[in-house]
């Protein structure tokens, strides 16, 4: 069997960063106790494992406004996807010690949708309902914001004449580029004057772009991440959809199911933008190993 290693793949900087802050925070005497995650710090079983060793308390709910409801006291550190003013607000009034690990991608679409709506926009944000980064980025711009996820929603909005005159659109950085165009040139259609702000980040572009260019002619493709993560899900999406290749999602090697291999000569293996590297590491081990029955 050829084994196809998709590059890049895996963890991408802002994850990398936002491990390291609470790997740091969690070895400093000096921070208050107990430390919190609000939410999960990156959208990966096994990563969250590893900080739960080192003493930190992964919280999670609904929203982020409620997960913080659940501390009274210590260290509160804010996840790679963002939070509201509202939930920074309320964290300093309640005296807790906040950190922030939120990607710097995103800390730029929370910057971009202020700038704009300061300016008289109205926005369109593109992104995926109850994920946690567009709960952050709505939060910034209350009444001046519409969720949109597909092109259903965008015949749903119920625009004043004003909130029409300036629009822009924003989208989450962790989206299925194409699919993101597509709503993108939906929008155009009924509002050809929006202003466009593609703000999916560099990361997540170049991993769905290389599964498009390296997963070509395999006869399957093993996507390795955490369910929960957007940008691992829309990897399978892209190899079924435009590379023209099955695709399975998997957390680690006990979810492997050595049936989907038999037949195939060429498997392409990637990961999610949050999957630690010994993950991926142990299926391409066990696939260059591996000999059918």
């Amino acid at each position: 069997m050829e084994v196809i290693k998709i590059s890049p793949r895996g963890y991408c900087y802002g994850v990398v960063d936002a491990l390291q802050i609470v790997r740091k925070t969690a070895k400093d005497p000096q921070q208050p106790r107990p430390i919190y995650i609000i939410g999960q710090i990156v959208h990966n079983r096994h990563a969250i494992e590893e900080l739960t060793a080192l003493g930190v308390i992964t919280l999670d709910g609904p929203d982020r406004a409620s997960i913080l409801e659940q501390v009274k006291e210590g260290t509160v550190i804010f996840t790679a996807h963002g939070v509201s003013p509202l939930v920074k607000q309320r964290a300093r009034e309640r005296g807790l010690n906040c950190i922030d690990a939120t990607c710097p991608d995103v800390t730029v679409t929370h910057d971009l949708v202020r700038d704009l709506v300061a300016k008289g926009y109205y926005i369109l944000y593109i992104g995926k309902k109850g994920h946690p980064e567009p709960e952050g980025v709505l939060g910034e711009v209350p009444g001046h914001i519409s969720l949109i996820e597909n092109e259903a929603d965008v015949d749903a909005l119920a625009l004043t004449p004003q909130q029409q005159e300036k629009l822009a659109i924003s989208t989450q950085t962790t989206l299925s580029q194409w699919d993101t165009r597509r709503v993108i040139a939906y929008i155009k259609e009924k509002y050809p004057h929006a202003e466009v702000h593609i703000d999916i980040c560099a990361a997540t572009q170049s991993r769905q772009e290389a599964v498009v260019a390296q997963a070509k002619g395999a006869d399957l493709t093993i996507v390795v991440g955490d369910p929960r993560s957007n940008n691992t899900n829309r990897l399978v999406q892209v190899s079924e959809e435009l590379a023209g290749v099955p695709a399975v999602r998997i957390e680690d090697i006990s979810q492997l199911k050595t049936e989907w291999l038999q037949g195939k000569k060429r498997v392409a293996v990637t990961a999610g933008a949050s999957t630690p590297s010994q993950l991926t590491r142990e299926v391409i081990r066990f696939l260059e190993q591996y000999r059918p029955d």
